[in-house]
């Protein structure tokens, strides 16, 4: 096959039998119903054929049941004291009746007939058309379930899907109880020849189209998939199945099998002659030529499947957890070498408590390295004095360690090179593609972050240098991306537990090009001097940033990244940093670089003018005129001295979020009002990063949403507030009461929490 295959993916009819159609009117399948018998049996005696003439025959109403073997009623007695089997209905007809219609089936059975009378001709007729198909259905299953000669048998699946795809109910069983017959043959009999199993394949694809195979027909398409990947079968037979599961299947856990189908497909598509080109053709065509995706599913999907093949690449080295060292035991290192069962598929290097205590007691400070060789993976630590004293300090501890932490055994260095087969090396790289070219389609960006946020992998993947050096695309796609909620799903999940922001810094484990990626995840969760959306306040992410990066960060800039000499001077204007000694390194290595130098003199500048902002005074009062703008605040600003300033009135003009730059400079400002203006969410989180001595703040009509408000729980000074006609929700309204303890007077009218 070569990448003419791949077009076929697009729209090629797929070579099958024409799919056949039912016209006319259409009936539910019937399960049960209230209906009126009447039994006749074969006339013997003069008195018998004139009691069962038509005026003087005697009927009963019945609530029968349409089983899977027969008919019964739910009282058994006269007429249906016993079921009636389908294999003994011989007929089943339509009557009428010429001067006095009534709606009729007749049930021809051995030595008589059975009549049902139906209320209408629509009643009827849904019992004529149920009662035809439960007993096709009987007899289809009697007759596969022994299988003589195979012509025979696929002839017979012919015309049991055609009576399927004819048939006027309209039912989810119709077209799945020959799914399920013909899945049952198949999982009974092992023998059929690859001809065989195309030829069944292409009997049942018109069912197919609209409806998911069954788990067993699942595993039969598996098997052909790996046993016959470039068949023409798995191309145009599979295509449009596969398709249909991705685009409307709601929930792989509870068909599993329908995942593993996918995964062999795409598989399979990988095996032929253009490879992942042809793989790329079906993303593709799942995607649409569209910029938005029409169908909702099939990115997470797409995402399951390539999770769930990931993950079955590492599937030995995972079943070994627990011979091997718990997360516990590898940050205690309090499990002994002689505790361990021999010959381990995976095994995490562990440090017993005698050799932490001998490696403490060294003075000087020298490299140690231990190997730890099993038949699948090899594991080289690199431990130093540091190291070993955080190890020391950690046994006893009873919390579970962090995963990152855990594959990192200490802060210095590891490495963990993990040797896969060459079966589960073709699957890693197949689907780590496709997770790279989901990351290429703009619309599915967003959704992909926020699935990939929680970092859904197996720390043996996090662990295996050649998956995370692919997986790299993937986050740099996400930190090159502009829009908040790409970028934000960098960082972690939730308080405590490691996103790819710290997996990808420097000293994490998938860290090889020196900060690199790092320096633009940093980049985009920082707007130059303002950390968008993903970190609410600068000096917190930057407090992070000091605390756990603070070494990655001066080594990055000393070698000139632009990025962290501004998050370093940022430091430095917010007094992130306590220690004398430390700013001292700090500004020692932004000097050590031009574009160092010149950011630490802008920063120099800018404190020089505050102090002498503060230091000239000026009016304690300003009110600005209406129709105010940006521009004209900056002007007057600039201007003059404002350093007394105290209360300024910016209310019913048309500022801005813009002018909360401006506004921070003013260190005396202790009232702000902004009362219908354009004022919204950006301008509130800088205001409450700087201006923390404001006591009286009016947003009555402003257009600020939680988002904003609830940064204001940082200004423990305000003790007016006005939110009068804002978009506050309850939630937020008591959140800040719990968080502003000055807080005592309020305006919440005209919102939710009102």
């Amino acid at each position: 096959m070569s990448a003419v295959d791949g077009q076929r993916l697009g729209g090629a009819a797929p070579c099958r039998r024409a799919l056949l159609h039912c016209h006319g009117m259409r009936y539910k399948l019937l399960q049960e119903g209230d209906i009126q018998v009447c039994v006749i049996r074969h006339p013997r005696t003069f008195l018998s054929k004139i009691l069962t003439a038509k005026f003087l025959r005697r009927w009963e109403p019945h609530h029968l049941a349409l089983a899977d073997a027969g008919l019964a009623s739910a009282t058994p007695t006269g007429y249906m004291e016993n079921s009636i089997s389908y294999s003994a209905i011989e007929d089943v007809q339509l009557l009428s009746w010429e001067n006095a219609p009534k709606y009729c089936l007749q049930l021809t059975v051995p030595g008589g007939t059975v009549l049902l009378q139906a209320a209408n001709s629509y009643l009827r007729d849904q019992w004529f058309h149920s009662l035809q198909w439960k007993k096709k259905i009987y007899k289809y299953k009697k007759v596969l379930s022994n299988p003589s000669r195979w012509e025979v048998v696929l002839k017979e699946i012919r015309t049991l899907v055609d009576m399927a795809l004819t048939s006027p109910l309209q039912d989810d069983s119709i077209h799945q109880a020959p799914l399920e017959i013909v899945s049952k043959l198949l999982s009974e009999n092992n023998s059929l020849t690859t001809q065989d199993h195309e030829s069944i394949i292409v009997a049942i694809a018109p069912l197919l189209e609209n409806n998911h195979p069954p788990p067993d027909l699942c595993e039969f398409f598996c098997k052909h998939c790996r046993e016959r990947p470039r068949s023409m079968v798995v191309i145009e037979v599979f295509t449009p199945v596969v398709q249909r599961i991705l685009k409307h299947n709601m929930d792989f856990g509870k068909c599993p099998r329908l995942r593993l189908f996918t995964q062999e497909y795409i598989l399979a598509l990988n095996e032929l002659n253009a490879g992942m080109e042809v793989v790329k053709k079906f993303i593709h065509s799942m995607h649409g030529p569209t910029g938005q995706c029409p169908h909702p599913r099939v990115l997470p999907n797409l995402v399951a499947v390539c999770l769930a093949a990931i993950y079955s690449c590492y599937e030995e080295f995972i079943n070994s957890r627990d011979n091997s060292p718990s997360l516990k035991e590898i940050r205690n290192g309090c499990q002994q070498q002689c505790d361990r069962k021999p010959n381990l598929p995976l095994r995490l290097l562990h440090t017993s408590p005698d050799l932490v205590s001998q490696e403490v007691a060294l003075t000087e400070s020298r490299l140690k390295s231990v190997i730890v060789t099993s038949n699948e993976i090899h594991v080289e630590v690199e431990r130093n004095n540091t190291a070993n004293q955080k190890l020391t300090a950690n046994v006893g501890n009873d919390s579970e360690p962090n995963l990152i932490d855990c594959l990192m055994v200490s802060p210095t260095c590891s490495t963990m090179s993990i040797e896969l087969s060459a079966q589960a090396d073709r699957i890693l790289g197949c689907y780590v593609e496709i997770l790279k070219m989901l990351s290429d389609y703009d619309d599915w960006r967003p959704a992909l972050a926020s699935l990939l946020q929680p970092i859904p992998f197996p720390k043996e993947a996090l662990a295996h240098e050649k998956f995370t050096k692919e997986l790299k695309y993937v986050i740099q796609r996400f930190a090159e991306d502009p829009r908040q909620e790409v970028h934000s799903c960098l960082l972690s999940v939730r308080a405590g537990k490691d996103g790819w922001f710290q997996l990808y810094s420097p000293g994490g484990v998938a860290c090889d090009d020196d900060g690199e990626l790092f320096a633009s995840m940093v980049r985009v969760c920082n707007n130059v001097h303002i950390l968008m959306g993903s970190c609410y306040k600068t000096k917190k992410f930057l407090l992070s940033l000091a605390e756990n990066k603070l070494g990655p960060c001066m080594l990055l800039a000393l070698r000139g990244n632009q990025t962290m000499v501004e998050i370093l001077c940022l430091m430095l204007e917010y007094n992130i940093i306590d220690n004398n000694d430390t700013q001292l390194q700090i500004i020692s290595t932004l000097e050590s670089t031009d574009v160092g130098k010149r950011m630490y003199e802008q920063l120099c500048d800018r404190q020089r003018e505050l102090k002498e902002l503060q230091r000239k005074g000026g009016p304690t009062r300003l009110t600005l005129p209406s129709k105010s703008t940006d521009a004209d605040l900056a002007r007057l600003l600039s201007s003059g001295s404002f350093g007394n300033l105290e209360n300024l009135s910016l209310a019913f003009t048309n500022v801005t979020s813009a002018c909360a730059e401006h506004l921070i400079k003013l260190p005396s400002l202790k009232q702000l009002n902004l009362w219908s203006t354009q004022f919204g969410d950006a301008g509130l989180r800088l205001l409450s990063e700087h201006l923390t001595m404001l006591q009286v703040l009016n947003l009555c009509e402003t257009p600020v949403t939680d988002a904003g408000l609830l940064a204001l729980s940082s200004m423990k000074s305000l003790c007016s507030l006005n939110m009068n006609s804002t978009k506050l929700s309850a939630d937020t309204y008591e959140d800040l009461k719990a968080k502003l303890p000055n807080l005592k007077e309020v305006d919440v009218r005209y919102t939710e929490a009102w």
